[in-house]
């Protein structure tokens, strides 16, 4: 055996301990992104989210869930060629009281390798003012590039996405909709309801 060939061997062994290590090291990244379980009327589904990302609009997510905030609201707003959008009014469509809005991440996510607005990831909900975001999120189920920031528009912060239960998302976009409380469409015709939403 030559020299060389040894020198190669070492070198693909080298190679494939360092790949090794990355891939441990993305593996624990992905296990230290906290999830979060909604349990639906329509079926279960997983959210995982990013605070290295969106750390300010994670622990506001996550601040929600702690409190049981969700827990009795509704998926308002189904678009099914758009997204999925719930978390701020109650079954009577009463609005829930929320904490002052958080601070607009999109375009610090994006830099920091977050996900755009693809089919199952989740970005907070906001008005036309980009820091307005409070409790309200909606889950993209087609790819929404319009949304996305840019230096032309701060877009809307992604920071998280659906790692199981897409199933019932996709239940939940088909359902129909037409008018209910305050909404002149868009909302299902049979309440879909988050019962509970809790950290794993």
């Amino acid at each position: 055996m030559t020299l060389t060939s040894l020198t190669r061997r070492a070198l693909c062994k080298v190679g494939f301990c360092a790949l090794s290590i990355l891939g441990l090291a993305q593996t624990a990244i992905a296990q230290d992104a906290p999830r979060v379980k909604f349990v639906t009327s329509a079926g279960e589904f997983v959210v995982e989210v990013y605070p290295d990302k969106a750390p300010k609009t994670v622990d506001n997510f996550l601040q929600y869930v702690r409190d049981k905030h969700y827990d009795g609201t509704i998926f308002h707003r189904v678009i099914g060629n758009f997204m999925v959008q719930g978390g701020g009014y109650d079954q009577k469509y009463i609005e829930r009281r929320t904490r002052a809005p958080v601070e607009h991440e999109g375009r610090e996510a994006l830099a920091k390798g977050g996900p755009r607005n693809t089919v199952g990831t989740l970005a907070m909900a906001r008005t036309n003012v980009p820091n307005s975001a409070t409790s309200q999120f909606f889950i993209n189920v087609v790819d929404n590039s319009f949304l996305d920031p840019s230096p032309q528009q701060p877009g809307y912060t992604v920071f998280g996405k659906v790692v199981s239960g897409m199933d019932t998302v996709t239940k939940i976009r088909t359902v129909q909709t037409g008018f209910g409380g305050p909404f002149p469409s868009d909302v299902p015709r049979t309440p879909i309801i988050i019962q509970t939403a809790s950290v794993l």
